[in-house]
C-alpha cells in the first residue's frame, strides 16, 4: 500500500513537472511573439479581446459588486462602462508585458511613450540624489509593472518587492524579461523583511505594491468599507523611520503614459513619536483611494480586496 502511495506521488509529481514544463514553454512563445509585434497595435488587440470575453467571465460579477459598493452614487450602466474600461486596460496589460524592457530606454525627457511634467522629474532626482533610504508604494492601477521600470530608468538604486509565479518555467520567463529594467527583485518569501530592512539600512529604495487584501494584515477603510492590508511597507518605514512616497502610473490615449511620484507622505505616529502601522497603512490607503477616484477604469477591481 505504501509502495502504491509512493508511486502515485511520483507519477502525480512528474506529470506536473510536464504540464508546468509545457505551459512555460507557451508562455514563453507568446512573449517572443509578442515581441515580434508592434506594441501598440498587439494592445489594442488585447484590448478588445479582454472586453469582449471579460464580462462573461465571473470576475466581472466580482467586479460590478465592488464597483457598486464604493460608487452607490453611479448608474448599472455608469458601472458596466467603468467595467469595459478595466477589462480594456487588463488587456493592455497583458500585452505590454513582453515590451516592458524597451518601454523606458533612454533619456526619461526624451521618451516618445512617457511623459513627466518638471515637478515630477525633480521628485525623482531627489530620491535618486537624496542619498537616504525611501520607501515607494504603488497599485494596480494602469500598468502597475512601470513604477520600478521608471525608478530604474531614472537611476533609483532600488529593491522591488514581486509575487513569484507558480509555475517555475514562467517564473524564469517573468523574470527574464523584468531583469535588468526593474533593478533588484526581492521576492515575497520569509526572507523578504530581512532583505528589504538591509537595504533601507544601506540607504537604498525599496518599492511595493500594497493594494490587495492580506489574511494577516491591519485593518483600514477603503471606499467607506473594512478591509486588510499588508503592514510591511509601515513596520519597514517604522525601523528605519524613512520617506513614504506613492508612484502611480496613469494610462494616457495612443498607448503613452504618465509617470507621478509624490511628496514624501508623513506617517502616522503614537504617543513616543514611533511610526504608528495601521494608522500610517490607512493613510496610504488613502492616496491609493484617490487616485483610484480620479481614473477607476485603470485600477483592478476584479480581486477580492473586501472580505467578510
Amino acid at each position: 500500500m505504501t509502495t502504491l502511495w509512493g508511486y502515485g506521488r511520483r507519477v502525480r509529481w512528474h506529470a506536473k513537472r510536464a504540464l508546468d514544463a509545457a505551459l512555460g514553454a507557451l508562455f514563453i512563445g507568446l512573449l517572443k511573439a509578442i515581441r515580434h509585434i508592434d506594441r501598440i497595435w498587439v494592445s489594442d488587440v488585447f484590448a478588445r479581446f479582454a472586453r469582449t470575453i471579460g464580462p462573461r467571465l465571473r470576475e466581472h460579477k466580482l467586479g460590478r459588486a465592488n464597483l457598486t459598493a464604493a460608487f452607490p452614487d453611479k448608474t448599472p450602466a455608469e458601472i458596466e462602462e467603468i467595467l469595459l474600461g478595466v477589462w480594456d486596460n487588463l488587456g493592455r496589460v497583458g500585452a505590454e508585458f513582453a515590451h516592458l524592457d524597451r518601454l523606458l530606454v533612454g533619456d526619461p525627457f526624451n521618451l516618445p511613450y512617457f511623459a513627466f511634467d518638471p515637478v515630477m522629474a525633480e521628485r525623482y532626482d531627489r530620491i535618486r540624489d537624496g542619498g537616504k533610504p525611501a520607501l515607494v508604494f504603488a497599485a494596480h492601477l494602469a500598468n502597475w509593472e512601470l513604477p520600478a521600470i521608471v525608478a530604474h530608468a531614472w537611476g533609483v538604486d532600488a529593491l522591488t518587492l514581486y509575487r513569484r509565479p507558480n509555475v517555475g518555467a514562467v517564473a524564469d520567463a517573468v523574470i527574464a524579461i523584468r531583469e535588468g529594467s526593474m533593478g533588484t527583485l526581492v521576492p515575497t518569501d520569509m526572507d523578504a523583511p530581512i532583505r528589504l530592512a538591509r537595504a533601507l539600512e544601506a540607504n537604498r529604495v525599496v518599492g511595493m505594491l500594497v493594494d490587495q487584501y492580506y489574511v494577516k494584515g491591519v485593518d483600514v477603510t477603503f471606499f467607506g468599507r473594512r478591509c486588510r492590508t499588508n503592514p510591511l511597507l509601515a513596520t519597514l518605514a517604522r525601523h528605519v523611520d524613512c520617506p513614504i512616497h506613492g508612484a502611480r502610473i496613469v494610462r494616457l490615449p495612443g498607448g503613452r503614459f504618465r509617470g507621478e511620484v509624490t511628496e514624501a507622505i508623513p506617517p502616522v505616529r503614537d504617543a513616543d513619536g514611533k511610526i504608528d502601522v495601521q494608522g500610517t497603512m490607512q493613510a496610504v490607503t488613502t492616496v491609493i483611494e484617490g487616485w483610484i477616484r480620479e481614473h477607476p477604469e485603470q485600477w483592478l477591481w476584479l480581486h477580492r480586496r473586501w472580505r467578510d
